[in-house]
């Protein structure tokens, strides 16, 4: 079958990668993709939120499945215009997609639902956002309600700090019409983790654990960033805790979903952490999460195509995925500056030598220019590798970033540090 995946970045790189290697598929479209996805897929130069160009990309190609990549698409209401024209579509509807558009929505939601998760309140007067921040005291949680590309999380260690935020994104400075209304959050201390769900209609089926690095700095520290390095599985997750948070979390949110009309097919990121008075979760997503997809794609030995195109048709009762035991680890490589302002346009070389030495290379921000790579966003490369373990792979990966010849590229030196002291225990 022909498969259409929209989008540009480091996941859909990964889903290209692994649909490339599908044997039902017989070619992989990507609008727009990257240099890096045209490796793998026939590139067209059509936005990710150019939805009528998308849907005339998805009628001239005739495609048999379209895997939609990133979450604006999806609020959009790509996957109701496609469905609504016939096309099976791997991606839920923008009714079901508000779960990620729409964190106060989500949060009311969970509430409904009795999922486990911090409590909350949702503001849009500047004055009473501050008066509840100075109620509750620091440290404290700030969101940005709508869209924000992952960075719209501020975690505040002082009141003057989630005052200043709260203000910020209230006025629009910020995050623009996403800062409109702000959730704010009790402060949660523990262990992140991410659990991913295939879902279509009733039928979930878990993915592999994962566990991402959002904080721009080692050591977690720093701003909340889109993530900057991902590994799976995550040794956190036990499958106690798997199942719980299939049965606490997964269910009653998609039940809950459906209630109100909306039935989901796609996939469910669940953000929770795990803390002294057990799970709590954090946020929804509403697509593979990124960097997770990077790692879960390297370890999945399952035909992806198949699997997805039984999603879209209601057809994944039964089925079962099949992952490689081994240890896969990505480092997010970031344009300087990143994720505030920052230059694009940079020459990357030694993009072959990294590759050459054993690791994968995802694209996410980059462009070509004359015959070379550039940069042109602020997560632009994934190096991901395979190993015996989460040491080998981290080591594997650091290894072959040596060979990486961007001076002003930067990433985390400290990738998977929690599950590589674990196995040293």
């Amino acid at each position: 079958m022909k498969v259409l995946v929209i989008g540009g970045g480091g996941r859909e790189h990964a889903l290209c990668w692994k649909l490339h290697h599908s044997d039902s598929v017989s070619e992989v479209i990507c609008a727009p993709g990257n240099p890096g996805i045209a490796k793998h897929a026939r590139c067209i130069p059509v936005g990710a939120e150019d939805i009528e160009g998308l849907m005339q990309v998805a009628r001239d190609e005739h495609v048999r499945l379209v895997v939609v990549g990133p979450e604006v698409a999806l609020v959009k209401g790509l996957g109701n215009q496609l469905r609504a024209e016939g096309f099976a579509v791997y991606g839920p509807d923008a009714e079901a997609a508000k779960l990620e558009g729409s964190k106060s929505f989500s949060k009311a939601l969970m509430d409904e639902a009795n999922v486990p998760t911090a409590a909350f309140e949702t503001h849009s007067d500047p004055d009473k956002a501050e008066a509840l921040i100075r109620q509750w005291g620091a440290p404290i949680v700030i969101k940005a309600s709508g869209l924000a590309a992952g960075k719209g999380v501020i975690v505040a260690q002082s009141v003057d700090e989630a005052i200043e935020a709260a203000r910020d994104m209230l006025s629009g400075n910020r995050f623009g019409d996403a800062g409109s209304q702000v959730v704010i959050e009790e402060f949660l201390s523990g262990e992140e983790a991410s659990c991913l769900f295939l879902v279509s209609g009733d039928t979930i089926l878990p993915l592999a654990s994962s566990q991402d690095h959002k904080a721009l700095l080692d050591g977690d520290l720093g701003p909340n960033t889109g993530g900057m390095g991902a590994y799976s599985p995550a040794p956190c997750v036990t499958a106690a805790i798997e199942k719980e948070v299939l049965e606490t979390v997964a269910r009653p949110i998609i039940a809950a979903l459906k209630a109100h009309g909306a039935e989901f097919i796609g996939t469910l990121y669940a953000g929770i952490m795990l803390t002294d008075d057990g799970i709590k979760t954090l946020e929804f997503n509403v697509r593979f999460g990124d960097p997770e997809c990077q790692p879960l794609m390297l370890r999945l030995k399952s035909d992806l195509g198949e699997v997805l195109l039984a999603a879209a048709e209601k057809r994944l009762q039964g089925m079962e995925l099949e992952w490689d035991s081994r240890k896969a680890l990505c480092v997010a490589v970031v344009s300087k500056g990143y994720p505030a302002s920052f230059k694009k346009g940079q020459v990357i070389s030694g993009l072959d030598a990294v590759e050459a030495s054993g690791s994968m290379v995802f694209h996410a921000g980059t462009a070509e220019k004359d015959g070379q790579i550039v940069n042109a966003g602020g997560r632009v490369l994934g190096i991901t590798a395979l190993a015996d373990s989460v040491r080998e792979a981290q080591h594997q990966v650091y290894q072959s970033l040596q060979h990486l010849d961007w001076k002003d590229g930067f990433y985390r030196k400290d990738i998977g540090y929690r599950a590589v002291q674990r196995e040293e225990r």
